[in-house]
């Protein structure tokens, strides 16, 4: 900081605010605090008295905060974002279309432990509307040495993006529902309309859903079937406990699945399985899907459906964060639940 003329100010950052006195009429700034000096302001000063002020010089070694603030934001940005226009140091993200929100979060701590920057964002892996605030990067002073940008510019192009909105893809479902109850006609299938709603909020759509009773090579045919009509992921439904004629598991084997994880770190939700039929994922569903709004299945088809594969290590991780409140009201993705991997 150091006193200038207002008549070299041309460029320079202001270090406090200026106060306009007009006797009977008004008393308030005429600029604010880090506003950069213009030619044409150079009168106006003059004229309420102001030959000297006080100003950060911003040269090839500082940058203005607003000035900072716009290239962290370039620099963290990928796809599915825009930007707000920087103000007071700071650049707000949204999501520029409906989607999966992806943080690195390593990436994004790595620029938070560089003094006077500050990324804040929502949690990762949770569908985002269209318009959804997720994050702003932030700059401390007024102005910032220039190489701390360069620091965090060099983070985000190695670990790039440092953020970015997924869009998820229109699959086709094939649903297969165990249960010689419903195979049967003595009960209703619930878990059928559960799971329609859902996968049509995400853009995708039921292909076909099959019943069979509780045989595991009927259980594997079901499942050749739908892999044979086109299906781009599969669902089962039912047979998910420990009980000896809960045969899904073993359905899902002798189609040729690769087990991923059977068991999950997540409740409700614990008894969920995910296995592959090469890149086709099949995700064996527990109970409570059908009677709670939030559980393993938002945790993890959502990713599946914006492309990812998800591996063993993808589903230990939901354990910190994993335990689901059951609120009277439930608050998802506005809540702890899975946010903890």
């Amino acid at each position: 900081m150091r006193a200038v003329s207002v008549y070299q100010a041309e460029g320079m950052v202001l270090c406090h605010d200026v106060t306009e006195i007009i006797p009977g009429k008004r008393k308030g700034r005429a600029f604010n605090k880090g506003h950069v000096i213009q030619k044409e302001d150079i009168n106006k000063l003059l004229m309420i008295g102001k030959e000297n002020i006080y100003v950060w010089e911003v040269n090839e070694k500082l940058l203005h905060e607003n000035d900072a603030a716009r290239r962290f934001a370039r620099a963290a940005a990928g796809e599915g974002l825009r930007l707000a226009e920087a103000a007071e140091g700071k650049v707000e993200l949204k999501a520029a279309v409906t989607g999966l929100l992806k943080i690195n979060v390593e990436a994004l701590e790595r620029i938070n432990d560089i003094d006077q920057l500050a990324a804040a964002t929502l949690h990762s892996n949770q569908i985002v509307q269209a318009g959804t605030k997720i994050a702003g990067c932030k700059i401390i002073p007024l102005v910032i040495e220039t190489e701390k940008i360069r620091q965090l510019e060099e983070i985000c192009a190695q670990h790039y993006p440092l953020m970015e909105v997924k869009k998820l893809q229109a699959f086709k479902i094939g649903v297969v529902t165990t249960g010689s109850e419903i195979y049967h006609g003595r009960i209703e299938d619930a878990f059928g309309p559960v799971l329609e709603k859902k996968f049509q909020q995400w853009g995708s759509s039921i292909l076909k859903q099959i019943f069979v009773p509780d045989d595991a090579e009927r259980i594997a045919e079901a499942i050749q079937h739908l892999l044979a009509l086109g299906a781009d992921m599969i669902v089962t439904t039912g047979g998910m406990s420990v009980d000896p004629d809960d045969v899904t598991p073993a359905g899902i084997r002798a189609a040729g699945g690769k087990i991923i994880s059977y068991g999950a770190p997540t409740l409700p939700g614990a008894m969920f399985m995910l296995a592959y039929f090469g890149s086709i994922p099949v995700l064996g569903l527990p109970g409570c899907v059908m009677y709670h709004k939030s559980t393993i299945f938002d945790l993890v088809a959502p990713r599946i459906l914006a492309g990812e594969e998800l591996t063993r290590r993808d589903i230990t991780k939901l354990g910190h964060g994993g335990l689901c409140l059951v609120c009277d009201e439930c608050r998802y993705p506005e809540c702890g639940f899975g946010k903890g991997g």
